[in-house]
């Protein structure tokens, strides 16, 4: 067996969970720039949507960003009139996030993008069940590393 054979690209799951992720998330371009929104943004509005207030630090967890990554997407969602940041009364180390009105309109306006992206991959619903389990899997083997 040639000993580079590990080395080959075929060879590595990180390429083609690069290349889907990268994928997926081009197909919700359309979609998030009639919104006025970056795939990031997007992911974080949609935690702060279910959430309705939450802290930076509880942000950063669900989303897998560090404050580097979150400092600034939050202030250009701040700019924009989404959401409010604050330091927290109880702890000013903590930052507290909140929707504003202005959010919720923009919820409103969002709920078409997921049936938009799913009807553009092509995967089964038992498929993409299966894709989505395997992947929290994954991300449920990392927090414990």
């Amino acid at each position: 067996m040639d000993k580079y054979e590990v080395l080959k690209i075929e060879k590595q799951l990180c390429f083609p969970l690069y290349a889907a992720a990268k994928t997926v998330v081009a197909k919700y371009t359309p979609s998030l720039e009639a919104l006025d929104l970056t795939y990031t943004q997007y992911i974080a509005m949609m935690v702060i949507w279910e959430k309705g207030s939450l802290s930076s630090r509880e942000l950063g967890k669900a989303l897998f960003l560090d404050s580097g990554t979150l400092t600034p997407l939050l202030k250009k969602l701040e700019d924009k009139g989404f959401i409010t940041r604050k330091r927290s009364e109880e702890d000013a180390r903590n930052l507290m996030i909140s929707v504003t009105a202005k959010g919720l309109e923009l919820r409103e306006r969002a709920l078409d993008v997921p049936e938009k992206v799913g009807s553009c991959i092509s995967l089964d619903q038992d498929e993409a069940a299966e894709l989505y389990r395997l992947l929290y899997k994954l991300l449920a083997s990392e927090e414990k590393n």
